[in-house]
């Protein structure tokens, strides 16, 4: 300690009394280090989140496209029920390197009725083909004879 002699008064003052008039580095080094550690995870899960948002969206353009053949396939039944035979195919190109797969079965013993499986996928490996990995949505639905 040190003391200080006024005009008539004796003041004691220390280092802990001065102000201090910034960051130590060590001060700016830990909280550096803090922000780091807080950012890694915000930062983890937000790659994440675009992951998962791409992924939805590539799923619900492939319930679209499903949809969309389920209804071109009930249009073409009303006059093509018995006709055309079977409405199965593969590989059907849909757009933007979705592929479809079709799969027609009859139910029953009665010829008037039909379960029109449509499965919808993105053709990740790009050969053409929809395996069943690369499936990302199977709509079914039943069509009958109208007449």
């Amino acid at each position: 300690m040190h003391w200080r002699i006024g005009e008539a008064m004796c003041v004691k003052y220390s280092k802990s009394n001065r102000r201090h008039k910034g960051l130590s580095i060590i001060e700016v080094a830990m909280a550096s280090a803090l922000l780091i550690v807080a950012m890694v995870p915000i930062l983890k899960n937000l790659t994440r989140a675009q992951q998962l948002s791409n992924e939805m969206e590539r799923k619900t353009y492939g319930l679209v496209l499903a949809q969309n053949k389920l209804d071109e396939i009930k249009a073409r039944s009303i006059y093509n029920f018995g006709s055309s035979g079977s409405f199965t195919a593969n590989n059907v190109v849909l757009g933007s390197s979705y592929l479809c797969n079709i799969a027609d079965v009859a139910v029953g013993v009665s010829t008037d009725l039909k379960q029109i499986t449509v499965s919808v996928g993105h053709d990740e490996n790009s050969n053409g083909t929809l395996s069943s990995d690369e499936v990302e949505v199977t709509l079914a639905t039943y069509i009958a004879r109208r007449w």
